[in-house]
């Protein structure tokens, strides 16, 4: 992974930003009623945030990720299948194929189960997606499955609605919010954007456009944060970063950020709003079975950001 240094800014993009200083205002500074708004729109985001995890597909759900190998892989609950369910399930549910051109499920002998679907029709022999945007969904009651591709490999994800994760759900923790940690950041284009390349837990490399840098000063420090964009939605950039409280308070690997884009858009320098009061835990603090992303070296904050989302006690 490499080291960026800060960003030399063109002095086209320098000459903007001085302007652009004489209007910012840290969205920490605003006034009573904003601030009453911003709390109350925090407590729904935080309150559908918890709705999100513990819902019958969340991430509570997650029961297994096993890699398919090469050839037939037969799935189901019974000794036998070379992936065993361990939760209620078909003996045998079917045949994952693996080839170098394809991947296709294929009925186990006997025939699907009843009730077996694939994207909500009856189940049928026939070519599978593993595409994360949108692959196919296999399900069988409360129990889901999906194929998703992972490097070169393929691995199947398994969750079921009635897992003893989700019944012992007991809410999340946060810190309390806090208007300090609202933060009118400047945001400095890349031209032409980058790719990025972002490790993850199980240690492939994700390529992923990052368009431009977030700086911003916290407690005195001028801090810069790169985000990217993931899947086909150009509306949102992600921050995965993590600060010096994922020693104590924090899921040690790292916090995600989502935000909107900046008010001038990605390619022209302007401000973002950056909320850390909306930091939250990637799927891999509720689950062993995720695999996330891992914040790049420029992302790794030295400093404490007490907000957001806290360590999820298991």
């Amino acid at each position: 992974m490499r080291r960026h240094a800060s960003p030399a800014v063109p002095p086209v993009i320098a000459a903007t930003l001085v302007c652009l200083s004489a209007l910012l205002v840290p969205a920490q500074n605003a006034g009573p009623a904003d601030t009453t708004q911003w709390r109350q729109d925090l407590a729904a985001w935080r309150t559908q945030r918890e709705a999100n995890i513990s819902s019958p597909d969340g991430w509570l759900t997650l029961i297994g990720l096993e890699w398919l190998k090469p050839g037939v892989n037969t799935v189901g609950s019974a000794a036998d299948n070379h992936i065993r369910i361990r939760a209620q399930a078909p003996d045998h549910i079917g045949l994952l194929t693996v080839s170098a051109k394809s991947l296709q499920i294929l009925a186990p002998t006997g025939g699907f189960p009843p009730d077996l679907t694939i994207d909500g029709a009856p189940a049928r022999d026939g070519l599978l997606a593993a595409d994360d945007a949108k692959p196919n969904t296999i399900a069988w009651h409360g129990l889901t499955m999906v194929v998703l591709h992972r490097g070169a490999r393929y691995a199947l994800r398994i969750k079921d609605a009635d897992s003893p994760t989700r019944a012992a759900f007991h809410g999340l923790n946060w810190y309390p919010p806090d208007p300090h940690f609202r933060i009118a950041a400047r945001w400095i284009p890349y031209n032409p954007p980058h790719t990025e390349k972002i490790p993850t837990i199980i240690g492939n490399t994700l390529n992923l456009p990052s368009p431009g840098v977030a700086e911003f000063t916290l407690n005195g420090k001028t801090l810069h944060l790169e985000p990217v964009i993931e899947g086909e939605d150009q509306s949102v950039l992600f921050f995965i970063l993590r600060d010096q409280t994922s020693q104590s308070t924090t899921y040690e690997a790292a916090r995600f950020l989502h935000t909107g884009l900046p008010d001038h858009g990605l390619a022209s320098p302007g401000i973002l709003e950056l909320d850390f009061n909306k930091l939250e835990n990637p799927p891999c603090a509720y689950t062993p079975y995720a695999t996330c992303p891992l914040p790049p070296e420029q992302n790794r904050l030295p400093i404490s950001i007490p907000a957001g989302e806290e360590r999820y006690p298991h």
